[in-house]
């Protein structure tokens, strides 16, 4: 996914940005501390996604490595203006903090660390135990045949002691197993941790991340928690973990949304029904994809590919405002549900910052333009932004 140039985010119905703003102020006001304070009074209401949510919940973005590098300033001043919390995209999934056996490379997760220290945010640490992009030599012997029960016990041990506890204390919470429960009946995922390590693969995998960091907030990750089939057995296996003293502190819901599913009435289904297990409920990947359907499938499978076709892709010269609008009202919609659950919810993460870097770029079909975010590819704010940000004030 690439990351292309974007703009200081834009207060909406002026289209002033922010930095226009200042100007325009300084401007017309000599240099005295009446005018100082006139600057500062104007930044200070910038509206910003986490100012409007602050006694609600945190906001927040997942982020690549082009914008943990602060490679364009201006989309480095959306993410600190916009949200206090943080998710890395990809830089701590195995595959990439931990190539080789016995190789670490942690320099981009240092900075994507750092970045979020530097602006005070709560850092999120995904995912540690996950079927998808882990290596091969993860669940092989020497020979390349499949590890036994103890060999892949200590792997995972090594790997997730030796991750969670370079971050001890620094990153807050940690997505520890991702994408264990199959889509249609909620029955066990049979992945090769299934295969070789057994059911308990989960609890061993929470155990160890508590371990490392005995404070550390550790949420089990999942997609398409709103179809009541995998949701029951979702609810089923955490019941079994907190049975067992395992210590799982809440569940993450992907929410990779369509227009039109899932309902108002299953999101908010959802969310009780973990709430209910005395659980924290995070939204941690959101996006509502505006494009058809490419498949029958409505989860978030990243290994589907599909043929790119020009039915698939029917806005790429542009959104047309009648649909911007109805995409407006569905993420006023969504995040209506989230605020009147505001006392379960701790955090709302965009899996993205602008539709410009957006995985449905390119997931399920390659090379589509997808518009699934708050942002536009410039970085300036979308009529459904507004919308987002006006759902407090009209709650209360």
């Amino acid at each position: 996914m690439s990351t292309r140039n974007t703009i200081l985010p834009r207060i909406p119905f002026t289209g002033l940005t922010i930095a226009a703003m200042l100007a325009s102020a300084c401007s017309k006001q000599p240099e005295t501390s009446q005018a100082s304070t006139a600057s500062s009074h104007a930044q200070a209401h910038v509206p910003t996604l986490k100012d409007a949510y602050k006694d609600a919940f945190l906001v927040g973005a997942a982020l690549n490595l082009s914008q943990v590098n602060e490679e364009d300033a201006r989309h480095a001043e959306l993410i600190r203006t916009q949200f206090n919390t943080i998710t890395p995209e990809n830089l701590l999934k195995w595959e990439n903090v931990h190539p080789e056996p016995n190789k670490y490379d942690f320099e981009p997760a240092d900075r994507y660390v750092a970045l979020g220290e530097k602006h005070g945010m709560f850092i999120i640490g995904h995912a540690l135990v996950w079927h998808n992009q882990t290596p091969d030599w993860v669940f092989q012997d020497e020979s390349g045949n499949p590890a036994t029960r103890e060999a892949l016990l200590d792997r995972m041990r090594d790997h997730i002691h030796t991750v969670v506890g370079r971050y001890k204390g620094r990153i807050n919470g940690w997505d520890v197993v991702n994408e264990a429960i199959n889509d249609k009946d909620g029955s066990m995922r049979d992945s090769p941790w299934r295969k070789i390590i057994g059911d308990d693969f989960i609890e061993n995998a929470f155990t160890f991340a508590h371990e490392a960091d005995p404070d550390a907030e550790l949420q089990y990750n999942d997609y398409s928690l709103a179809d009541e089939p995998k949701r029951k057995g979702v609810v089923a296996m955490i019941k079994k973990l907190q049975a067992a003293g395992v210590p799982i502190t809440g569940v993450g819901l992907q929410q990779h949304n369509k227009m039109e599913w899932p309902t108002t009435q299953q999101i908010e289904a959802t969310i009780k029904d973990f709430a209910d297990l005395g659980l924290k409920v995070m939204i941690t990947e959101l996006d509502i994809d505006v494009l058809p359907a490419a498949t029958g499938h409505r989860g978030a499978d990243v290994t589907l590919n599909v043929e790119l076709q020009e039915r698939l892709n029917p806005y790429a010269g542009g959104l047309p405002d009648a649909v911007e609008q109805a995409l407006a009202k569905r993420y006023a919609e969504v995040f209506g549900v989230y605020y009147k659950h505001r006392d379960a919810i701790t955090r709302v993460t965009l899996w993205g910052v602008t539709d410009a870097e957006s995985w449905l770029n390119d997931w399920p079909v390659r090379g589509r333009t997808s518009y699934p975010l708050l942002f536009n590819r410039d970085g300036s704010p979308k009529p459904a932004f507004d919308a987002v940000i006006k759902v407090p004030q009209s709650a209360n």
